[in-house]
């Protein structure tokens, strides 16, 4: 591991001057990526800014004007653990609890995940479906992006320089809403996703699904039409609206699976991921939510 200096500022502004003074210099939330990286000489950062004691950046969960706001240092362990996540993003849950392991999960940030800008992002297809909204903040001020638009490509994100992710907001359902999360993987464990997605359907009818793994960046696919959401629709009719919305995605061949497989796959997963967000939209139903 090569050699760096380590700052444990506990304001924003300092965060900003540091990074004024040392542009070079990497921000370490949970460090279960960045570090390892650091090990393997793939990063060689001359300096480690510290986010986890900056008070703007505190870890906790919050109500504000009709969203769910998840602070930047919030562990994934914590926000499964949060009863009105469980309760509204269940496919948020779903796709948190397959990132690594406990230890790493305990460590973890939503935040991180989402910044290294993988395609096969596990945290990325559920927030995609259900419209999250990145807070990014910079030394001239704050600013909110879509999910959708914050991802470029791999490893790029739409943050500018000094810009940091302070927090991931989710508007709140107002209306029965029904989620789910699959995934794919080469082995059970801490693999990464060959293929994962996440589907969301609204009281409108209206199906949202993301990708992951298929394409240079986590990919939003929205069906308006109504069929993926009704129940009554015919297989040949929900495989065509499918067949449509996959037309997004441009998966690759590589040590993880070929580009046929991960297509056939994703059609696989979607129709489970359907099947069971329609049944937890009934239930949200009955149960007046």
């Amino acid at each position: 591991m090569s050699s760096f200096a380590y700052a444990r500022p506990e304001r924003l502004a300092d965060v900003f001057g540091l990074w004024r003074d040392e542009p070079a210099a990497r921000l370490l939330s949970g460090g279960t990526d960045l570090l390892v990286a650091i090990r393997k000489g793939r990063a060689r950062p001359p300096l480690v800014i510290d986010l986890k004691h900056v008070q703007e950046l505190a870890p906790g969960i919050s109500e504000r004007e009709g969203f769910l706001r998840i602070g930047a240092s919030t562990v994934l362990s914590d926000m499964v653990a949060d009863a009105r996540v469980r309760a509204a993003f269940p496919a948020l849950v779903e796709a948190a609890l397959v990132v690594g392991s406990i230890q790493i999960r305990n460590r973890a940030t939503l935040t991180g995940n989402l910044c290294n800008a993988s395609p096969a992002a596990d945290t990325a297809p559920p927030l995609l479906v259900h419209d999250a909204v990145v807070e990014v903040t910079g030394p001239s001020g704050a600013r909110r992006l879509t999910l959708d638009a914050f991802f470029v490509r791999p490893g790029r994100t739409a943050l500018e320089r000094s810009e940091l992710v302070s927090a991931i907001e989710l508007p709140i359902p107002e209306r029965p809403s029904g989620g789910a999360f699959e995934r794919m993987t080469r082995r059970r464990g801490v693999d990464l996703a060959t293929v994962n997605l996440a589907c969301a359907i609204g009281a409108d009818g209206v199906t949202r699904l993301g990708f992951g793994a298929v394409g240079p960046r986590p990919l939003l696919a929205v069906d308006d039409s109504g069929v993926l959401a009704d129940p009554g629709a015919s297989a040949e009719e929900q495989d065509a609206v499918l067949d449509r919305l996959a037309a997004v995605t441009s998966p690759i061949s590589n040590v993880r699976a070929s580009r046929e497989y991960r297509e056939a796959m994703l059609i696989v997963l979607a129709r489970r991921a359907l099947a069971t967000a329609r049944r937890r939209l009934e239930e949200a139903r009955h149960a007046g939510r």
